[in-house]
């Protein structure tokens, strides 16, 4: 199993960093960026990071965990509050709140627990699926 992290800031702009951070992971296994996976990797990533520092206020850490063989991608987001996260249902008209909702429909499984002082908020994707990374793990070190 290879784990890479990027330390985030409570800071919306800090969002399209991270973005950016998973592009790179990517585009260092060789894979298009806009490859299906990849947008849809990019997707949640954005969620997740957007949920953590505009929701909290809080810095957040973002954990890609790469699986040794066959097995989901896991991309994990820890943040110093304790709230649960609340999924909603947003309107149609509204322009936020989705957030989880896409999350959910995107990944395989998804939850989050206690950690430490604050709580990780986790979800699992399928390296399995046609475009998805198949590279030397190791370039993929932050």
């Amino acid at each position: 199993m290879l784990q890479v992290q990027l330390a985030v800031s409570a800071d919306p702009a800090e969002v399209g960093r991270a973005r950016r951070w998973v592009r790179t992971r990517l585009l260092a296994c060789g894979l298009d960026a806009n490859a299906p996976f990849a947008e849809t990797l990019v997707l949640v990533v954005s969620e997740l990071v957007t949920n953590a520092v505009v929701h909290t206020g809080c810095p957040a850490v973002l954990r890609l965990v790469w699986p040794e063989g066959p097995g989901p991608l896991r991309v994990e987001v820890a943040d110093a509050s304790c709230a649960a996260p609340a999924p909603r249902r947003a309107s149609g008209e509204a322009v936020n709140g989705r957030g989880l909702e896409l999350v959910e429909l995107l990944c395989e499984r998804w939850g989050w627990y206690p950690d430490g002082s604050g709580k990780r908020v986790w979800c699992e994707l399928d390296c399995g699926e046609p475009g998805a990374p198949a590279c030397d793990r190791g370039v993929l070190t932050a």
